[in-house]
């Protein structure tokens, strides 16, 4: 047998690139890369020309043993991702032609492209090939997006599950709205979750980081409530602030989010006055990930507002280090952390209410929360676990 033959080759489009400097494809496509157990796959990763160094640099080169090769885009606004994944799956289609790839895998992440979709997936069939997708969350209802956006979001969604030979969700919820969503289509389906890290921090309560940043920031470990994520109304902050500042807690409410120059940063002060609030604390963003994971893991409880998307990585992260994890009632939130949290909903005065009522656990309740929470991300959310799932599906 020809030696290529033996080697799966795997073309990723749709993350910025690898190195990941942010954002859960990028460090999705990073830990695939980084943690690869079988020899016989090889990755080609595209990524954007302005992704760092090394892709400004080399129009091709080598990282994690990935083959990253590098796209130059316009910057035309809200288009520019479109024109992205377009660009990148063109250039991965003709580098596997050149190549003579013997049935390579293209793995489209997220619907942006869905109009040019069926034209592509022919290409990909002519080269012997297979066109899979990971169609990630619900695009289309996010609030950030005008009207028209939305409308072109659930279009595209549609014409890329129409055309992918197989589409692997993060989320059973994911498979399941689009087994019964695009039913017509009898589409293929399978779920591979999204993994985290279960590495506890380094830092210790007594180095300088630490104590800097909390005498900085005026908190006391354990003494706050924490939310970590974007600043956008679709993670439900304006219901998360209102209900804080309605319960009877003594405790902080931290924010680490970057709120520079935000319209919705504006609206929200005017609308709930938080600032005349001092336990309302937004503490900017913390990019350093060893004090990061400190702070989750010394919070007395969590917030996670996001409602729109699959399996969302600061759910895991927050399942994986802190105590006590408080989500919003939706299924995918559910289906992620089962019995491992407490639930609340958009109700006037349900969040407020578990607030206070958290006041009251003992330590054997928080720790039983803490434990099934554990326990769910080990069996089924580390990146070694997802590697090898991973791994096993494109060598099937």
């Amino acid at each position: 047998m020809d030696l290529d033959k033996k080697i799966q080759q795997v073309y990723i489009i749709g993350s910025k690139g690898i190195p990941a400097n942010y954002g859960g494809f990028e460090t999705f496509v990073e830990k695939l890369t980084a943690g690869q157990k079988n020899k016989q796959i090889k990755y080609h990763v595209a990524s954007r020309s302005d992704n760092g160094e090394l892709a400004e640099r080399h129009k091709r080169f080598d990282y994690n043993g990935a083959d990253v090769f590098s796209i130059d885009v316009p910057n035309i606004g809200s288009a520019q991702a479109i024109a992205y994944d377009y660009k990148a799956l063109k250039a991965a289609i003709q580098i596997s032609k050149r190549q003579r790839d013997y049935r390579p895998i293209f793995y489209v992440l997220a619907n942006r492209i869905g109009p040019f979709a069926q034209n592509f997936a022919k290409k990909i069939h002519d080269l012997g090939g297979k066109f899979y997708l990971n169609p990630d969350g619900h695009e289309w209802a996010r609030a950030k997006w005008p009207k028209p956006v939305r409308k072109y979001w659930k279009y595209s969604e549609k014409r890329m599950i129409q055309a992918a030979d197989l589409i692997i969700a993060d989320n059973p919820e994911i498979e399941r709205y689009i087994k019964k969503e695009y039913a017509s289509f009898h589409p293929k389906t399978t779920y591979i979750a999204y993994g985290t890290d279960i590495q506890k921090t380094k830092l210790r309560s007594k180095d300088k980081k630490v104590r800097d940043w909390f005498a900085r920031k005026r908190i006391k470990e354990n003494e706050y409530f924490l939310v970590v994520g974007r600043f956008v109304p679709e993670n439900n902050y304006e219901t998360m602030i209102r209900e804080f500042m309605a319960s009877q807690t003594k405790k902080d409410f931290v924010l680490v989010t970057n709120v520079e120059r935000n319209k919705f940063y504006e609206r929200l002060k005017e609308k709930t006055h938080f600032d005349q609030d001092p336990r309302v604390k937004f503490v900017g963003t913390v990019y350093d990930q060893e004090l990061l994971k400190y702070i989750r893991e010394n919070t007395f409880a969590y917030f996670h507002g996001h409602e729109v998307g699959g399996t969302n990585p600061s759910l895991l992260e927050a399942l994986s280090m802190t105590r006590l994890s408080m989500l919003i009632d939706v299924p995918f939130n559910r289906a992620v952390a089962k019995e491992g949290a407490v639930y609340w909903r958009k109700v006037n005065g349900d969040l407020a209410a578990k607030i206070n009522k958290t006041e009251t656990y003992n330590i054997e309740q928080i720790a039983s929360y803490t434990k099934v929470a554990r326990k769910r991300v080990e069996e089924e959310f580390t990146w070694d676990y997802i590697i090898s799932k991973y791994e096993g599906l494109f060598l099937s």
